[in-house]
């Protein structure tokens, strides 16, 4: 005989209400009338040993808070009862589940199955789909641009163009996760798109083929003769392979070593953590540690150190942060700060120094849980207080306030972490301050990158000098 999850959850009320032996059996009957013969002893035991104990046992050994799960089960009972609408069970479950991981901290979170799916795409860069960045504008899917060599751009997709239509779908009232649901697909498959693009007469059809498309997080090119540009947009599992290819690309180009490599990490959230540690392999040498985690238990402890030689043989590194680098960046220019290996330059970092681990669950979704804390190979942790560059970068028209002095980043989050490196010394400061001009309106200059390249040229001349 089959049973909802209303008639459960008053079993178990009925269960966690029982205080004698008789009243324990009394549930127990109710329980094999709801289950049918066979399972019941079985389950009852089950509860009785693993969940609770009975109301008679000494109240000081239980286990889990009697009282709260008499009020959740009596609030579970009165919703299924008594709210204006009926609820869905699965829904109302997961609704618990959130609120309960929300209020940890404000990076542990529950992932239903698209929210994994997606986080799984993020962290692998591949996925069945067209080649297109995308935003809203006006109610409508906008292309920002196709990426290279992807079956958008091969059908003649253009920065600029609004999509109006997915097959017969009309994207009038979609999300853009919606939207973005739609075009991805298994490869090989089709979609029409139908497109309004400026100058055109009357809407454009496209039908697309989809195909793999790989995410690159890794975009580099030549700055100047001898010194090199890399940006890191996140941390996939490719990006250490990417980094190291575009090195060697970029050596390729400049017929010679680098003399210098400008890292660019800013506006990157992080990503994974092995990610980071194999991008500060790529400039430190072999055993330097990188980066160590600590969970609440003092054996959970890990260190992570490098295993590779200096793939630039100690040329000048720069690497740019600001107030958007956070995590798996912070703990790149964490090692590379305290190994003296690269100036830091720019604004003082997010201050995310926590490492969460994904716990996938049954009918593909996940626990995004905060498991540990982490710490730059000083022993500093970064909770709520960022990576502050080493040369600090402010823009000619901001007050003469201090970059950290209202609170930003994971500081400024409700429900953070605190930082309970009690015994961390005075926070760092730089070790001096470039006043750069205010972006005006229509000026693309890159000040910050100026300032960089300006950084590195003095390096690799002392370098040079000294040799």
């Amino acid at each position: 005989m089959g049973w909802t999850n209303y008639e459960w959850a008053v079993a178990f009320h009925d269960y966690y209400e029982a205080d004698s032996k008789f009243e324990l059996r009394r549930v127990a009957m109710r329980f094999k009338y709801l289950m049918g013969p066979g399972p019941v002893s079985g389950l009852v035991i089950g509860l009785s040993v693993i969940l609770v104990q009975p109301g008679w046992a000494d109240k000081e050994k239980v286990a889990l808070p009697l009282d709260d799960l008499r009020t959740f089960t009596d609030v579970y009972a009165r919703i299924k009862r008594d709210y204006v609408t009926e609820v869905d069970d699965s829904d109302l479950l997961k609704n618990a589940i959130r609120g309960m991981l929300s209020g940890l901290d404000s990076h542990s979170s529950f992932l239903d199955s698209e929210q994994f799916r997606e986080l799984q795409i993020g962290t692998t860069g591949e996925f069945g789909g067209l080649g297109i960045e995308v935003g809203m504008e006006d109610g409508f899917v906008k292309v920002i641009a196709p990426i290279d060599d992807t079956p958008a751009q091969r059908a003649g997709v253009q920065a600029g163009d609004l999509i109006i239509k997915l097959d017969e779908t009309r994207v009038k009232g979609l999300t853009l996760e919606e939207a973005v649901n739609l075009m991805r697909g298994k490869k090989g498959s089709e979609i029409t798109l139908t497109i309004m693009r400026e100058g055109a007469d009357s809407p454009i059809k496209l039908t697309i083929t989809r195909d793999l498309i790989r995410v690159r997080s890794v975009r580099s090119r030549i700055l100047e003769p001898n010194f090199g540009y890399v940006r890191i947009s996140n941390f996939q599992a490719k990006t250490t392979r990417g980094l190291r290819d575009a090195i060697e690309s970029l050596e390729k180009k400049n017929e010679d070593p680098l003399q210098g490599l400008v890292l660019d990490l800013r506006n990157n959230p992080g990503g994974l953590l092995t990610g980071a540690v194999g991008v500060s392999d790529v400039f430190l040498e072999d055993g330097a540690l990188i980066v160590y985690i600590k969970g609440r238990v003092e054996d959970t402890k890990m260190e992570y150190s490098a295993s590779t030689v200096d793939s630039l043989d100690g040329a000048p590194l720069v690497v740019l942060i600001n107030r958007g680098s956070a995590s798996a960046s912070e703990i790149v220019a964490g090692a590379m700060q305290d190994h003296n290996r690269g100036t830091v330059l720019g604004t003082t970092s997010f201050g995310k120094g926590s490492v969460q681990t994904i716990l996938p669950l049954r009918d593909n979704t996940a626990l995004k849980l905060t498991t540990a804390r982490y710490y730059t190979p000083s022993g500093r942790s970064i909770q709520n207080e960022g990576i502050v560059p080493d040369i600090l970068l402010k823009e000619a028209d901001d007050p003469e306030s201090t970059d950290a002095d209202s609170p930003s980043g994971e500081a400024a989050l409700e429900n953070r972490l605190e930082n309970e490196d009690t015994d961390q010394a005075e926070p760092r400061k730089p070790a001096s301050v470039v006043i750069v001009p205010k972006p005006r309106e229509g000026d693309t200059t890159d000040h910050a990158l100026d300032e960089a390249l300006k950084l590195l040229k003095g390096m690799a001349y002392t370098r040079r000098a000294a040799s």
